[in-house]
Parts: C-alpha cells; structure tokens; sequence
C-alpha cells in the first residue's frame, strides 16, 4: 500500500510547479523521480470516467496537504512541539516548513517506505528543519509502544495527524488507533485527520483498477464526524474539500453532491488529558 504515497508525491511535485502553488514542497519531485512516476507515470488507455476520478483523486490531495499545513501551523503557534505524522509515506514537512525551536517531528510507517526515503533524503541532502524521528512499526501492531521508546512524551500536546490513512482501514482498526492517540494525548493536543466522503468508495472503488489506490479503499466517514469524534475526547470542527477548496482561492465549480456532509477534514483539539496506558497497550488488531 505504501507506494500510493509515491502518487501523492507526484501530485505534490505538480502542485509545488503551479505560480500558484498552495504549498511548495522541494523533495516531491525526488520521491517520485525514485518512484518512476517523474517526469510523468505510466501511459493509462484513455478513459474520460477515470480520468476525471484520478484529476478528483489528486486535487483532494492538494486541497488536504494545504489544510494539514495550516493546523500544523496553528499548533505551533499554540505552543505545540511534538507531532506524530501516521503512515507518513513520502511526507517531507519535517524539511519543508518552518518550525519553532525545540520542535520534535515522529514519522510513523513500516520499515519499506522509510528506507525508500531515506536513500533520496540522501540523495537530495535534505536536512531537516526540525528534530526528526523516524519509527518503524506497522500501525497494526504496538505502534504505541515504539513511538514512546522513540522519546514521544504524552504528558506534552502532540499535534496527531493522519494524513489520507483512515480510509485504508477497517471501523474497528480506526476506533482502535483514536483509542491509542487520545490515550496518548495531553491536554492542548491537536488532531488533523482525512476521512473518505460518503459515497466515495462506490463511485472510486467499484470499477478501480487492482492495486490502485481507490481499490484498497474500505473506510467512510461516519455520519457525524464531530460528534464520533468528542466520544473520543476530541473538540472537533469538520469541513468539505469544497468548502476549504474555495477558501484556498480554487473553487470547485461542478454542482454539489448529496453526500458532501462536512467531516471530510477535520481538525480537532484536546481539552483535557487522557489516562496514559501504564506499561501495556490495547489489543492488537490483525490482519
């Protein structure tokens, strides 16, 4: 699953080549050069229906990359200086944006993207702009567990973010891992999360080709984000890619859809600490 984060790359690196660009994002041209997606992927028979799925697919990605930056931004302002980025893939804000001194920035994912990375971080000699920390664990198992032996402190907030993952995973995987953040989030935390908008892995998924991203697509959002979201603890605000799409100045012009309900991203705040686990984790999910 983790070369889907070459494609965000790519999206990325064409974005950062906009005059316009939302963000600039120097390393996404590299990953995806690594990736054989640069100058340009592979050939697709021409199919008007997938075209427009996959310009869907990739302007999603820069409207979310954008609105991610920003509650990364507001968090620092907060005084916010530990994030954890989930499934981090090909994420390269620990050298892209500007973070306040003594920022301390956690790249969860297995152990394949990761050494993928490494070897063009290499390459490019990027340097960081913060105190960067990779962890190698699958999210399926004790990823709590290598965080904290990585030096995460949950007694300090921790901007969480979980950036075009939840969809991936199966409802009780992604109860389990809010279970395992806000037990690990101190007071003044913030989340940033991405969930798949209702319909959307019917009208992606039903005819994607194997092994795209849309065909491993299994998860929606719930009906009410922000309302599932304080069950966990979290004050949550929920907006539709349109609505942040038009306050970034790149409207969408297409009529609405009845399933664009507001949750698609979200940010959300901790307003008090959860009991931290004391040397054991939650169960594990499989498979």
């Amino acid at each position: 699953m983790w070369a889907t984060a070459v494609g965000v790359a790519r999206v990325r690196a064409l974005e950062t080549e906009r005059e316009n660009a939302l963000f600039r994002d120097p390393l996404a041209q590299a990953f995806a050069a690594a990736g054989g997606l640069w100058p340009s992927s592979s050939p697709l028979p021409y199919d008007e229906a997938a075209r427009r799925r996959r310009q869907a697919v990739s302007f999603s990605v820069v409207i979310r990359t954008r609105f991610l930056d920003d509650l990364l931004r507001e968090a620092s302002a907060s005084g916010v200086r530990q994030v954890v980025l989930l499934g981090a893939g090909m994420d390269s804000r620990a050298f892209r944006m500007d973070w306040p001194e003594g920022t301390r920035l956690f790249e969860v994912d297995t152990a394949a993207p990761l050494d993928f990375k490494a070897s063009v971080l290499r390459r490019e000699r990027a340097v960081a702009r913060c105190e960067r920390i990779t962890v190698a664990v699958d999210l399926r198992e004790d990823w709590p567990g290598a965080l904290a032996a990585a030096g995460h402190d949950p007694a300090v907030p921790t901007a969480w973010i979980a950036e075009g993952l939840l969809i991936y995973l199966p409802e009780d995987a992604v109860e389990l891992l809010l279970a395992r953040i806000g037990a690990r989030s101190a007071a003044g935390s913030r989340l940033g999360l991405t969930l798949g908008s209702r319909g959307v892995i019917e009208r992606f998924g039903a005819d994607a080709a194997p092994g795209s991203a849309a065909s491993m697509w299994i998860s929606e959002m719930p009906d009410d984000p922000v309302g599932w979201l304080a069950g966990h603890g979290w004050e949550a605000a929920g907006h539709t890619l349109r609505e942040r799409a038009a306050a970034y100045g790149r409207p969408i012009t297409t009529p609405p859809r009845a399933e664009e309900l507001p949750g698609g991203l979200v940010s959300a705040v901790r307003r008090r600490s959860a009991p931290v686990f004391g040397g054991t984790t939650p169960p594990v999910v499989t498979g």
